[in-house]
């Protein structure tokens, strides 16, 4: 199965997830943008076109779930996105999904499995 080692934009505010997910991906080849909430998400958003983005739902400023509608409202190349949420977030998960999202990955989680996630969503 080959897929297409990419651009990887991460929004994630919790410092610890976004280094070990970003640390974990840069040595399996990802170019990463990473940013600490959903208004400065947008804005790499527009200016790095990335072909994945990686959105905690719960963010400062700018929410996950409006990540994820202005991702699928891009016109300029389809991007996909996977949405990280805690327990007990079904309706918001849900409304990820009505939105467009790609993938949901539960917290806590396995980097190994969101590696594979992100590979399965990158394949050609």
């Amino acid at each position: 199965m080959l897929f297409k080692i990419g651009k990887v934009l991460l929004i994630e505010d919790d410092t610890l997830i976004q280094r070990a997910v970003a640390s974990k991906l840069k040595k399996e080849g990802f170019e990463m943008i990473c940013c600490n909430d959903g208004k400065e998400g947008l804005e790499k958003l527009a200016t790095e076109l990335p072909d994945l983005v990686l959105t905690d739902v719960m963010l400062p400023y700018v929410s996950g779930l409006e990540i994820v509608n202005a991702v699928k409202s891009l016109a300029e190349k389809p991007i996909k996105v996977i949405v990280f949420s805690t327990m007990g977030q079904e309706k918001i998960v849900q409304e990820a999904f009505d939105l467009g999202a790609d993938d949901y990955i539960t917290k806590p989680f396995s980097l190994n499995e969101l590696s594979i996630r992100i590979k399965k969503q990158l394949t050609r």
